[in-house]
């Protein structure tokens, strides 16, 4: 059996640390190895602990959490930092990404989705929210975006799509925010399946992610 998935919490109630040490704690394949109330005290620990994922919140006492990435990735540079918020906001969403975050949820997310989260974030990949996809993907399309996205000369017809029908569908789920499991059951396909799909879809459109595509596919419906 692999070992468990270690986990930081960064939250400065005390309380919701609790609560999400309980809910994490239901998952064997996940433990939680250490926890702070603020930035400061964060640093302090993440040196000697060196988590695969860090939980944190935005609103902190002293420094947001969003300005707060890069240093807790600084000391802890093997670590995916994960924002765990109440805040919606699209820009607190941009800024965290682009200080390089390997996702953003929010508080209201279910604890089974939470759990499939940091084990996707484990991984190296990205994870979003669902009800912040779209403001992710308006923080591609404007100035201050993490990255910029390929996109062809507004003069050019637009060209037939190089994807196949499934690879559409595919691409569709992506841009909605489903996960790889999600799209398996939803296209009623392996999740092995989805994968290669997903790796097609970044190869034959000259995308680098599947944040990417989802901007490709919003900005196609346009």
């Amino acid at each position: 059996m692999s070992a468990p998935i270690t986990l930081f919490l960064i939250d400065d109630h005390p309380l919701l640390r609790r609560g999400l040490v309980a809910l994490l704690s239901q998952h064997p394949d996940l433990r939680v190895v250490g926890e702070a109330g603020d930035a400061g005290e964060a640093l302090r620990l993440l040196p000697s602990l060196c988590p695969q994922v860090i939980l944190l919140d935005n609103h902190l006492p002293g420094v947001r959490g969003v300005d707060a990435i890069a240093g807790l990735r600084e000391a802890s540079p093997g670590s995916r930092v994960v924002m765990l918020t109440v805040s919606e906001d699209g820009q607190d969403l941009a800024t965290a990404l682009r200080h390089g975050a390997q996702g953003y949820l929010l508080k209201t997310i279910d604890g089974e989705l939470l759990a499939d989260a940091v084990r996707r974030a484990a991984l190296g990949e990205p994870v979003v929210s669902p009800e912040m996809m779209g403001k992710l993907v308006a923080a591609f399309q404007h100035q201050g975006a993490p990255e910029p996205v390929p996109l062809a000369p507004a003069a050019q017809p637009a060209a037939p799509s190089p994807l196949s029908p499934r690879e559409e569908e595919v691409l569709r789920e992506i841009a909605r925010g489903a996960s790889n499991k999600e799209i398996a059951r939803a296209l009623d396909i392996a999740e092995t399946t989805v994968k290669i799909h997903v790796q097609h879809i970044l190869r034959k459109l000259g995308l680098s992610s599947r944040v990417q595509a989802a901007v490709y596919a919003s900005d196609r419906q346009r």
